[in-house]
This record gives C-alpha cells, structure tokens and sequence, in this order.
C-alpha cells in the first residue's frame, strides 16, 4: 500500500540556533543516532546522492538561474517602455523602440520556456534517479540483515520505510536546489532593483521580511511533529493491511472480518489525526505567506501612490515596483514549497538513513574465503548460543561432529534447539560461544555466498514466491535447465502432481503457492534443495506436511539423496529417520543419546519412549 503526502512542511522538533542543526532536524531528541554528529553525518550522506549526477546538476541549477534571470529582468524592460513612452516626443521614434524592446522581451520569454523545460524534465528525471538509487541501496541493506534483525522487526513497517518514506525524495532532489537558487536570486535581485528604485520603500519591505520567516519557522516546528507522526502511522496501516491480508484464510475461517475492520480503522483513524493536525498547522502556514504578500501589494499601492504625489517617485518607477514586488512575492512561495519538500522528504529521508544505520550482524570477515564444493565435515566445538544478551542459552557448550556423507537425525522435544543447531551453520545466527567447522575450517572464516551455496535448508516453514513451479524450483539454481528441474522434482516425488497441473511447469502457483496444498508446496521446496545441490542437506521438519504416501516417496529419495553429502534431518516422525546412520537425542541438557534406531530401541531409554509413543497414537 502506497500514500503520497500532499502536506506537512516543519524542519524540527525543537529550535536549535546552528544553521545546519535547523536544516537537519532532531527527529528523536532521546536517540544517540541524531546527535550533532549524526546529524552531520546524514547531512553529508543526503548530498552525497548528487555526486554521479553532478553534471546534470550543473546543468538544471544554471537553467534555473536562467529562469530567475529573466523574470528580474522583464520589469527592467517595462521600465524602459514606459519611460520611452513618456520621454520620446516622436511616435513613430517611440513605437520603434517598443517594438524592438518587445522582440527583446520574447527572445527571453523564449529562453525562459526552454530553461523552465529543461527543469522540469530533465531535473525530475534526476530526481526520480536519485531516488530509486536509495530504495535500491535500502532494499539491498534489508537483503544483508541476520535473521535476528527480521525476529524483531514487521514486515509492513519496512516496507513502508522502503516505499513511502521514498517516495518524495525525488521531488526534494530535484526541487530543493532548483527552489533555493531560484528563490535567492529573484529576492535578492528584486530587492537589489527596488533599492535603486526607491531606497525607502524598500526598506519598508524589507523590514517586513522578518516577522515572515520567524512566522514560518514556528509552524514549520509544528507541522515537523505531525509529519512525522503521520510517517509513522501510514507504516502501521501498511502493517495492518499486510498482516490481514495475507493471512486472509485464517481471517475468514475464524469470521474474524469485524476483528480485522476493527484493528484497521483504530490505525486508520490514527493517521487520520495526524493528517489533520498537519493540515491545521499547513493552514496557518499557507494563511500567512498569501497575508504577507498582499501586504507588501498593498503597502506599495499606498506608499507608491504618495510618493507619486509628492514627485519622489515616476508612474514608470511605480510601475516597475509592481511587478517586481510580483517576482519578490514568488520566491516566498518556492520556499514555502521547498520547506514541504523538505518536511516531506527529509523525515522520510532520516527513517530510511535509520535502517541503513543498522549494521549485518552477520556479515564476512575481513579476509574470508570462498570455499569451493566442501566434502561436508561439520564439527560443533563448545557451541553455545541464545537469541537475547540477557536471553536463557538455547544451546550450552554442545559439540559434536558430523562426519562426510554422514546422514545425522536429530529429535528430542520442541525447544530443546534442534533447529537453532541448524541454523547455526549456514550463520543465520551467530554463536555465542565456541565454533562451527566445515571440513576443519571455521564458518565465520568462510565467505557468506560460498557458505551457503554449500549449505542447502529447508525450512519447517514453507515458502513460495510469486511466480511458476519452475521459476520457483529454478530458485535453488537459476542456470539449471529444465532437465535437471523435472529431475529434481521427481526425486522429490513432485513431478506427477506438476504434470497434472493447468500448465504444467509453466502453471502459476499464486503468491506463497496458495494455488497448491500443503504436501505439495513442501514437496516443492524439498525439489528446490534437491536442484541446489548442496554438500550439506539439511531437513528441518520438512516432511511433517507430507501424507503417508508422499512421505514414503521422499524417504526413498532421501535415502538416494544422502549418497555424497552429509545429511541433517529434524524430525518430529520418527519414522522418517529410522534408516538415519546416526539418531541424536537433544534435550534441554544437550545430546542425551546417540546411535542407530536398532541400538536406541535396544537401550531404551529416551528414544524408545517417544518411539513407544507415537506408535500408540
């Protein structure tokens, strides 16, 4: 769910007195992160986006200087009219010099239609650049964050940060510099023209000026706490509308409809709020700059006409006032413009530079290898590990070692860490204590990439992308030909229930498969694995989905599959496991037994009692 915000324009929460601590403003006064050096730091972060577009930055900033050039000067060319109307005693002298005084002022009219054009094709095409090149460099950013980052985070409230908070920067990229340039140099060249014109009505306007800025700068403070608000809500309706939405079928098979419409309008209204709050605040804001320009309209009437009178001032100078007080007035509205620009893109720009603030957790070491195919020796030294520093250990001080080609089952009860353990060594989680080794190697040694490509997972929990089964399959390996996918789906006994579809291979499964049942969404992702092709297999309850039938397709498989590589199996059906060359017991006290099925069953201990379990159920 996208939403553009058509308001709010505030730079802070509080009123620090540095320039540059105004123009980037605190948003979270308790966060160390926007401290004056991480103020600066982003500052220096935001113009560095300019930098592979300086060229065309150049370019866009001398039209607009062009753009404000010309608009000062028409009233210069006014002036002249006048005056040559009222001085040149001969008209057809007189009508010579308007017609060429109006040629003039259409050669710049002409050039100022070409430079206004340029801007606003060429400047928004770098401002749409600039900002897709930080939704890429944060979509990438999300792709390198550990597991333990996405445990505590919603998948809407990222989501939002990558779109919404996004969507202006374009506008600020292009419109901040433009605006600014444009505003300085008609203000203070209008200015520089009335001086010479008349110094004390001028001066007038000028004293006029201040009471304006502080004005704006005070709802510029209010509007600031709204927008930010309003980001933040907009986020949590995305989150709303995400979580209700995929998970639909629950919703409707609990008649949860009202529940949801419930939670959805107390989020919508929220934002609601917020809007109003910020268009209350934009109303007095708007209220003040159009009061502010019919006030100098008005005092240049009134002055202007009484110095008129009193013979201190030409109807030609009068005149040109006018219309310079027009150009004076515009670039109050391009700040006003510019500072919801800003307010706009800004807060945005500061949440997405908070995502990117959070470092990998799990990233390669400085002078990490790539391993190439790993004969699959996996050693567990004194490994402990939790998910919180002041966490309970999952895992306390376990080792263990997996030998090549080994076909290892680990069961035991839910909690114990059977899947943690797993996790571990593809560092989907760091460990807390001790190490993990592939063929005598540590992984935190290894690079991430070749790591994994030897490492293949699949998860308890199923998980299918938007696309066809063989796009989907083809994600274990995207150069694997159709061949080696209608391979690796029979062997995970698939291959006749794709056949059987609309399409076959080619048959849209919809997004997360919900097209397919449960069996054969995981029969699916088990022939993804299969299509990698790792060293190390690892199984995490993945046939708990599957009927009796399929699962006796894929233990067979299985069993062809293990040939060659080392095999890790979670199960909670003992029976999937039960030709496994090793069983490992896990308690919550660590590997409390260890052995063939035939031996476990002899020794009755623990094995035997959860095997004498689920066979009487």
């Amino acid at each position: 769910m996208q939403f553009q915000f058509p308001w709010a324009r505030s730079r802070a929460n509080a009123a620090p007195s540095h320039f540059l601590v105004r123009l980037f403003p605190r948003v979270d006064k308790s966060s160390d992160a926007y401290d004056a050096a991480g103020r600066f730091a982003h500052a220096r972060k935001f113009l560095s986006y300019y930098r592979p577009h300086l060229p065309l930055l150049a370019a866009d900033l001398a039209c607009a200087l062009l753009v404000a050039a010309t608009a000062l000067a028409l009233p210069l060319c006014a002036n002249y009219v006048t005056k040559s109307l009222l001085q040149l005693p001969q008209v057809p002298e007189a009508i010579g010099q308007i017609y060429l005084m109006g040629g003039v002022m259409l050669a710049m009219l002409a050039l100022q239609v070409a430079a206004v054009f340029f801007v606003d094709y060429q400047g928004h095409v770098m401002g749409a650049r600039i900002e897709s090149e930080v939704r890429k460099e944060l979509f990438e950013h999300c792709q390198k964050l550990s597991f333990a980052f996405y445990d505590n985070q919603r998948v809407g409230q990222l989501m939002s940060r990558i779109t919404n908070d996004s969507l202006w920067l374009g506008e600020l990229y292009h419109h901040g510099p433009e605006d600014l340039s444009i505003a300085a140099l008609k203000f203070f060249g209008a200015l520089l023209i009335l001086s010479f014109i008349d110094p004390v009505l001028t001066g007038l306007i000028a004293a006029l000026t201040p009471f304006a800025v502080i004005y704006a700068l005070h709802f510029n403070r209010r509007m600031n706490v709204a927008l930010q608000a309003s980001k933040e809500r907009i986020a949590a309706v995305n989150e709303r509308v995400e979580d209700s939405l995929a998970g639909i079928r629950v919703v409707q098979s609990f008649a949860n409809e009202g529940l949801e419409a419930s939670r959805f309008d107390e989020a919508n209204g929220l934002f609601l709020e917020s809007r109003k709050d910020g268009y209350r605040s934009e109303a007095w804001f708007s209220v003040g700059t159009a009061t502010f320009a019919q006030l100098v309209t008005v005092l240049v009437i009134v002055v202007g006409a009484i110095r008129v009178l009193t013979a201190e001032l030409s109807v030609a100078d009068m005149l040109t006032f006018l219309l310079c007080v027009a150009v004076l007035v515009d670039p109050v509205e391009r700040l006003a413009n510019f500072v919801r620009l800003w307010q706009e893109g800004y807060t945005g720009f500061v949440r997405a530079m908070e995502l990117l603030d959070v470092a990998p957790d799990i990233e390669d070491r400085p002078g990490a290898v790539d391993i190439a195919r790993a004969s699959g020796a996996v050693r567990f030294r004194d490994v402990s590990f939790r998910y919180n520093d002041d966490g309970a250990h999952v895992l306390s001080n376990l080792s263990l070692d997996i030998e090549p080609g080994e076909f290892v089952a680990l069961v035991g009860p839910s909690g114990v860490g059977k899947s943690t353990l797993c996790a571990l060594i593809p560092r989907f989680y760091e460990v807390t204590g001790g190490s993990i080794q592939i063929d005598g190697m540590d992984v935190r040694n290894v690079s991430l990439a070749s790591l994994r490509r030897n490492v293949g997972v699949v998860q308890q929990d199923v998980y299918l992308f938007s696309g066809t089964v063989a796009e989907n399959l083809r994600y274990g390996r995207p150069d694997a030909g159709d061949g080696e996918i209608v391979a690796a789906a029979r062997a995970a006994n698939a291959h006749d229930f794709i056949s059987a579809l609309p399409r076959g291979y080619d048959t849209d499964i919809g997004q997360r498969g919900v097209k397919l049942s449960g069996g054969q969404k995981q029969r699916l992702t088990i022939a993804r694995a299969f299509l990698k092709d790792p060293a190390i297999l690892i199984f995490d309850e993945a046939t708990s989905a599957l009927d009796n039938e399929s699962e006796r397709a894929v233990q067979q498989a299985l069993l062809q599959l293990t040939t060659g590589r080392t095999t890790i199996v979670i199960a909670h059906r003992l029976s999937t496991v039960r030709n496994a060359d090793r069983i490992l017991v896990l308690t919550e006290d660590g590997i409390a037994e260890q052995g063939t099925h035939e031996v476990l069953m002899a020794a009755g201990g623990l094995y035997a009692a959860l095997h004498s379990v689920q066979a009487s159920i």
